[in-house]
């Protein structure tokens, strides 16, 4: 029996106007669909799919644990558990869709499953995504390079030399955990500062300077810090 491919699938920051027509297509395509989280329901991907394609609630959803830490052991065991729970269909010749917020190449959760699967010799595709740090910058209306300008994406909290040592726009993701630090980073730089708090969800917040950022935001916070002309 041929296997069944394993897509990657982003479906873009929390607006679902945001999600792909392949996206959609690919997601209506297939009946066994993977979500990152301990319930599948409840996945922020999974309710950003769902309101494009509705029938997805009556699909066969695979919830696959990404713990939140940074222990190697725990997540090699989690990954391998996944991959295993993945693997399972692929071998019976279905295809397996994996959802993912943004764009399945950048700081993505399936990128760890993707090795494992491309290593035991399966078909792996990646279908892209609104990144979150696009989105974030067109909700704040501001273009994130022009000209010969550089981008730099920080997954996390720079430290102030990294920063000081970087020219163009700066852009900081995950930031919601270290917001009193990334404010204590930039606050003396000569930048403009945004940030978008939830981008694209119901609960989105836009902040157009350093001083309306409040020192604790939630987990999908990004931070744009862009070089004064």
């Amino acid at each position: 029996m041929m296997k069944g491919t394993a897509y990657g699938v982003g479906v873009g920051t929390g607006d679902p106007e945001l999600m792909t027509l392949k996206a959609v297509r690919i997601i209506r395509e297939n009946d066994v669909i993977a979500v990152p989280g301990k319930s599948a329901k409840d996945s922020v991907a999974y309710r950003i799919a769902v309101q494009n394609v509705p029938e997805l609630a009556g699909k066969t959803l695979l919830a696959i644990n990404m713990p939140m830490t940074k222990d190697k052991n725990i997540l090699s065991a989690e990954h391998k558990k996944g991959v295993e729970l993945i693997e399972k269909y692929l071998d019976m010749g279905k295809n397996v869709v994996y959802l993912t917020l943004g764009d399945p190449t950048v700081y993505c959760s399936f990128s760890y499953l993707q090795r494992f699967l491309e290593s035991d010799s399966y078909k792996v595709e990646l279908v892209s995504g609104v990144t979150s740090f696009c989105a974030a910058a067109a909700r704040s209306g501001v273009p994130l390079v022009e000209k010969d300008e550089e981008l730099h994406v920080f997954p996390n909290v720079p430290s102030k030399s990294d920063f000081n040592n970087t020219i163009g726009t700066c852009v900081i993701m995950k930031s919601g955990r270290y917001m009193s630090d990334i404010k204590s980073t930039l606050e003396y730089s000569d930048c403009k500062v945004f940030a978008v708090e939830n981008c694209g969800m119901s609960s989105e917040k836009i902040y157009n300077n350093i001083d309306e950022i409040p020192d604790k935001t939630g987990y999908f916070s990004i931070v744009i810090a862009k070089e004064n002309e």
